[in-house]
């Protein structure tokens, strides 16, 4: 029911952005998307699960173009990942076409786990790393 998942939407959001990302952003060892804020200009660091594979790296969105890192990126696809404490430089290209459930099966079994159940709407992105 489109009301449930706005429910759902609004309280999983509500707990990443007060409690899990400003915890995750601190870890060392945890992925991070930095984006450029559409509106405040200012680098936005959010705690991602991915893989990298050759020069791309990997992310399913939970909620498509409702993510603000997702509305960020359509603004300006320029972005930075941090990878095992480096970061990179990269374009992200958002893909529609893509099958988001296929491709979480190929990243980090626990990141696609949680993004499968407690996803409304799973959108694929792809970072094409410069270095």
């Amino acid at each position: 029911m489109p009301g449930d998942r706005d429910l759902k939407f609004r309280a999983v959001t509500a707990f990443q952005r007060w409690v899990a990302n400003p915890l995750s952003r601190r870890l060392p060892f945890q992925t991070l998307l930095e984006t450029t804020g559409r509106k405040s200009a200012l680098p936005r660091r959010t705690p991602v699960g991915g893989r990298r594979v050759g020069q791309a790296f990997w992310i399913v969105s939970e909620y498509g173009e409702k993510a603000q890192y997702v509305r960020n990126i359509q603004a300006d696809p320029r972005v930075r990942v941090r990878v095992r404490g480096r970061w990179h430089h990269g374009t992200a290209h958002l893909l529609h076409q893509d099958d988001p459930r296929a491709r979480l099966r190929s990243l980090p079994r626990m990141n696609s786990t949680a993004v499968r159940l407690v996803g409304t709407n799973l959108l694929t992105v792809r970072v094409d790393l410069s270095d």
